[in-house]
């Protein structure tokens, strides 16, 4: 159980280790390419910050064995847009609220709504169609919507292209730069991009044979421990860039990183889960889980719609759902 722990700790070091190089590496590509802030938070930042809970679901399947691999992978799969839609949007909520408060910052939320408002749109879209991926048995139609969620984030991707938003402004010195005391090159942009691909790969894959391990030891269902604990592990570097961005007033960063992953893993993960496990068993947990997912995203949405601007209290709302979902999860178990 302590060794399980142990790696446990050390893997998700490895992973947040991995986020941070990639998306200081990424965040200076958009700067060097003249990138807008759309580009960098929805796409480069958010599929970066990604990766780690997209990883892992393809770690235990690929590599998983047995039953309790496909209840990691389906749980880290529901369990990503659920802890994004919800516990992310609480936590910068209160950033913004807590900011204003030392006068960091206003109350006011200066994310682009065109650009933030197209991703919770997407999500919403896209996530409710992948949810009938989960539920049909019909491989005609499982397919169909493999095909369809591949092509709606190349459209995706196609608009955010053509809709950048203001550029990127400053960042962070590029932290092999700062290290080694050498010029921000792209070579080096490239090679910090390439150590936290690195990390974050063999990070997810030790998370997943940890999850495992300690799920069978405490008895506990695997598919509940991944929707609740691994997301919100891999998902700190979305809560902590977003922490950051809000404090510097980048609300279109800040937002953009949580809503573009948000878009992302509603349609590769799962195309992904879908093309590699021939038969779903979606369990009421995950069921639950994906429809509170909807539910917070379509409040943020519709009071998007209805003011024509974020609030930090509509945000807050996240944690409503959040909380909603654990304590069903204590009635049931």
């Amino acid at each position: 159980m302590i060794v399980s722990i142990a790696e446990l700790v050390i893997c998700l070091a490895a992973i947040l280790l991995g986020c941070e190089l990639f998306s200081n590496g990424v965040e200076w590509a958009g700067k060097k390419l003249k990138m807008g802030e759309g580009v960098v938070g929805s796409l480069m930042a958010a599929v970066g910050t990604a990766l780690p809970e997209t990883m892992i679901p393809i770690m235990a399947l690929l590599f998983g064995r047995g039953a309790r691999s496909i209840e990691v992978g389906v749980g880290a799969i529901v369990g990503a847009p659920f802890m994004l839609s919800t516990l992310a949007f609480l936590v910068t909520g209160v950033s913004v609220l807590a900011y204003s408060a030392t006068g960091r910052r206003g109350l006011e939320v200066r994310a682009d709504a065109t650009v933030i408002g197209r991703d919770i749109r997407f999500f919403l879209v896209v996530y409710s169609i992948a949810i009938l991926a989960f539920l049909s048995d019909i491989h005609l139609i499982r397919y169909f919507t493999v095909a369809f969620l591949l092509a709606a984030y190349a459209y995706y991707v196609y608009r955010t292209l053509a809709q950048p938003g203001e550029l990127c402004g400053d960042c962070k010195e590029l932290h092999i730069a700062k290290i080694f005391n050498l010029q921000t090159r792209s070579r080096f942009i490239a090679l910090q991009v390439a150590i936290g691909l690195a990390l974050i790969v063999l990070g997810a894959h030790g998370f997943v044979r940890a999850v495992e391990h300690i799920s069978e030891i405490l008895g506990i269902s695997a598919l509940v421990l991944s929707i609740i604990i691994t997301p919100i592990a891999t998902e700190l570097p979305e809560k902590t860039n977003s922490i950051l961005w809000t404090r510097n007033w980048k609300d279109t960063l800040a937002l953009g990183n949580i809503t573009g992953a948000m878009v992302f893993q509603s349609c590769i993960p799962v195309a992904l889960g879908v093309s590699l496990v021939r038969t779903w068993h979606i369990h009421d947990e995950a069921f639950v889980s994906a429809f509170l997912a909807l539910a917070s995203a379509g409040v943020t949405y519709l009071v998007l719609k209805i003011k024509k601007k974020f609030s930090p209290w509509a945000l807050l709302s996240g944690g409503i759902f959040y909380v909603a979902f654990l304590v069903y999860l204590g009635m049931r178990h």
